[in-house]
């Protein structure tokens, strides 16, 4: 490196910690006065640009023009955190390094060598995925010691990639894996997150608190995680974008398990373009064109047509005659805009039901024991069970452990009994798609993605039964969640499911859904509504 270089990244790296605030806690504002200075954290415009609607691509290209920097982006996140998050509780942590990084991607920046589209893009990651430089706890005091030893796969990717590693969100401790009734958004180490429409109402589980943080535009993208609709119901139930790729397109390595068959990582944003630039990233897979826009649109930036697309609607009237109307509606609007819309039904339900939890259990205990030989504290999922019986604060909200307690005498994933769960559950799950897609020549599979949020409640805990991600969840085939639509204040998603390794096809149509149905708006932030979601 030439030495005025040299010498300008220095100035920068030296001048970040005198702007930033302690590690863990984001920069203090700057203005005239407090309450100047509070009103211009909470606003989500950042020189000219609106954080709740734009996308990476415009970011990028006001980066390269020089009129908005990474520092001055990463700094009005934190800022946002500050000032917005003690309301939803979503944010466990912030970097400490953030503005650092943030500054070397400016550096990057200045001198030509962006590393592609998330280079200088916040990135909030849910607080099951391993970071080096920061506590990855899984919601839980027993992981709330020394930092893992290294990143997870994907958390490399983002840092090669030039994204700025905001922070760590809440979740649904150990993933909602642990109590027979859980409270999603709740760990002990973060306490509850609430959803930003409605506060006394749930963000669904678990990738809870990076839904939550995208809603309340407290960063660009989120990383979560989904064994069965851990990803696509927070994101439906906070009226963001969330896609659940093809089992094994992102690797699972470094990230707390459930089970080996049905984990993995996945994007989360406010719109599909920023969630299918984030896949690109995390797969490792090209889909960028050489403007640092993803190959979703047209050659003139337009979403693809709904024209002869062929869309399977899965009603699942059991989530409410609220949400079904509005599935009839979404159902006209895609019509109108050219789709093919034939109501169909997925078969061989009631048997996977009956199957994906005894196989979760053998699965859970397998993998959790081999991830927490890789940490301090316990070692194993009987010293997990232990710790959770002598710490009270893990019993603040809800006291049970009982999936733990069945999965350490479930039966061995060596044992011909699972073996043949797992095989008879991942034959019917394919079937359930590929027969309904084949038999009516569609391009995917539509249902509701969650019902209106219920209210949060420790005491009665999750209202959740929600078929509508196990299909492609069990089989590992993609899905993804979009806003389409509201009931009363409270956001619904459009769930579509596609065959297996058809991800960019899936986030194209989804990115064509986003755009007809055009249904997001911003939060309120309200503390209470009467629109229905208690009770279904």
């Amino acid at each position: 490196m030439k030495k005025r270089r040299l010498a300008t990244l220095t100035a920068i790296l030296v001048l970040v910690p005198l702007v930033a605030a302690a590690p863990g806690r984001p920069a203090r504002t700057a203005g005239s006065g407090p309450g100047d200075a509070a009103r211009s954290a909470e606003s989500t415009l950042v020189r000219g640009v609106n954080l709740d609607t734009v996308t990476i691509p415009e970011l990028q290209a006001r980066m390269k023009r020089g009129s908005l920097s990474s520092f001055g982006l990463t700094l009005a996140y934190l800022r946002r955190i500050k000032a917005v998050d003690p309301r939803i509780n979503a944010v466990l942590r912030t970097s400490p390094t953030a503005l650092r990084q943030a500054a070397a991607s400016d550096l990057r920046h200045r001198l030509g060598r962006a590393r592609g589209p998330l280079d200088g893009i916040p990135v909030l990651l849910k607080d099951n995925v391993n970071t080096r430089d920061m506590p990855t706890t899984a919601g839980s005091l027993a992981l709330a010691g020394r930092p893992p030893a290294t990143d997870a796969d994907l958390v490399e990717k983002l840092r090669a990639a030039g994204a700025v590693i905001l922070g760590k969100a809440n979740l649904s401790e150990w993933a909602n894996f642990r109590s027979a009734k859980p409270t999603s958004g709740w760990s002990a180490v973060g306490g509850q997150t609430n959803n930003p429409y409605v506060l006394d109402r749930n963000p669904c589980g678990s990738s809870s608190g990076s839904a939550a943080a995208l809603a309340a535009s407290l960063a660009q993208v989120a990383i979560g995680t989904e064994t069965d609709g851990s990803i696509v119901c927070p994101a439906g139930m906070n009226g963001v974008v969330g896609l659940k790729p093809s089992l094994g397109v992102v690797s699972q390595s470094g990230v707390v398990p459930i089970s080996a068959q049905q984990d993995t990582a996945g994007p989360m944003a406010r719109n599909v373009t920023d969630t299918a630039l984030t896949l690109s990233v995390l797969s490792g897979r090209d889909t960028v064109r050489a403007d640092g826009s993803p190959s979703l649109t047209d050659a003139a930036g337009r979403p693809g047509t709904l024209r002869g697309k062929r869309i399977g609607l899965w009603r699942l009237p059991s989530l409410g005659a609220d949400v079904d109307a509005l599935m009839t509606r979404t159902a006209e609007r895609l019509s109108a805009a050219g789709a093919e819309v034939v109501e169909v039904d997925m078969p061989y339900q009631e048997r996977l039901a009956e199957l994906e939890f005894p196989a979760l259990l053998s699965e859970f205990h397998r993998d959790i024991d081999a991830y927490l030989a890789t940490r301090g504290g316990p070692r194993d999922l009987a010293e997990l069970i232990e710790f959770n019986r002598t710490h009270p604060r893990e019993r603040t909200c809800f006291a049970g452990q009982e999936l733990f307690e069945q999965a350490l005498t479930a039966p061995s994933t060596t044992d011909p009994e699972y073996r043949a769960m797992r095989a008879e559950l991942t034959d019917l799950s394919r079937r359930s798609i590929d027969e309904v897609m084949a038999a009516h020549d569609l391009d995917a599979i539509a249902s509701p993605a969650n019902p209106p949020a219920w209210t949060t409640d420790c005491a009665r805990g999750d209202n959740d039964v929600i078929p509508s991600s196990t299909p492609a969840a069990v089989a590992g085939y993609p899905s993804l969640s979009v806003p389409a639509g509201f009931v009363g204040e409270l956001p619904v998603g459009l769930l579509l499911m596609a065959g297996d390794r058809h991800d960019a096809e899936l986030l194209s149509l989804g990115a064509a859904v986003e755009h007809r149905l055009d249904a997001w708006r911003a939060p309120r932030y309200l503390p209470s509504t009467s629109s229905s979601g208690t009770s279904r």
